[in-house]
């Protein structure tokens, strides 16, 4: 598949990565609103194509009092709203497949959770959407087991998919990226993407807050991009230290415009070799 028969989307043929970005949760209207819109016009001026990024539920939380989302209705419409807005094309996770139908009316892509990536009914859902699914590899799987997830969606009618490395499982409390697996993945005929921010979680915290090393994201999004992903997947906020969920390892929107210059500066050296 080729990043162009996503809807909307923007400098396709630029030769840039692509991006995933936003915030972790959407916490409301105006936050979105406010993330879309400064991400729109970086990446509009490092004609990067982008993709708007928001969950509108998690599901995945260590404890029963972790934010999960302002309402999947009103979530979704915030998506939306955003999508009309900006003209950009937006991505969200689903959890189930009863949720695929009613996410793929209000967004562009779906995506599955690392820890769903194997559940053969999710997959069948979202890709007999017709949406793109975007699936993200399990922190536990090796990267060439991704082939089965992929020909799940492909064997059920939908051509349109793409794999996420979000880090492999390393101990109990970390993570790291292999990068083999990226060209590993690539060789699935696929565009693979490299979830920066994911990457540097520290799961299973005593507190039940996942951590992160938010200070690694330029180190590990830099090395994505020499590698050869097609595109670069992060979270970021205005103000992470106070964001519903996953603060501890998002990037402050004030930092996003420097990243990305470097980054597209890393991509058109690589795109002359």
């Amino acid at each position: 598949m080729q990043i162009n028969t996503i809807p909307q989307i923007k400098n396709s043929d630029s030769g840039q990565f692509f991006l995933f970005a936003g915030p972790c949760a959407i916490e409301g209207e105006d936050m979105a609103l406010k993330i879309a819109e400064k991400t729109a016009k970086i990446t509009e001026d490092l004609k990067i194509p982008y993709v708007f990024k928001g969950s509108y539920r998690k599901a995945n939380r260590s404890r029963i009092d972790s934010f999960t989302g302002i309402g999947d209705e009103k979530a979704l419409k915030v998506l939306r709203k955003v999508s009309e807005t900006f003209n950009l094309p937006t991505i969200t996770d689903i959890h189930s497949a009863q949720e695929a139908e009613i996410a793929a009316e209000y967004v562009d892509v779906l995506q599955i959770p690392a820890f769903l990536c194997r559940q053969t009914d999710i997959l069948v859902a979202a890709a007999k959407t017709g949406k793109l699914v975007n699936i993200k590899k399990g922190q536990f799987l090796a990267p060439e087991a991704m082939i089965f997830a992929i020909n799940k969606v492909k064997d059920s009618g939908n051509d349109q998919v793409m794999v996420t490395d979000r880090g492999t499982t390393f101990g109990y409390q970390d993570l790291i990226v292999d990068y083999r697996g990226i060209p590993t993945m690539r060789e699935m005929d696929v565009p693979v993407v490299l979830d920066i921010t994911h990457s540097l979680q520290q799961p299973n915290q005593t507190s039940g807050v996942t951590g992160g090393k938010p200070e690694l994201i330029e180190t590990v999004a830099k090395a994505g991009i020499a590698v050869g992903c097609d595109g670069i997947f992060l979270e970021t906020h205005f103000d992470p230290q106070n964001a519903k969920s996953d603060g501890a390892n998002m990037l402050h929107l004030d930092h996003l415009k420097n990243l990305l210059e470097k980054l597209a500066a890393i991509r058109a050296t690589v795109n002359n070799f």
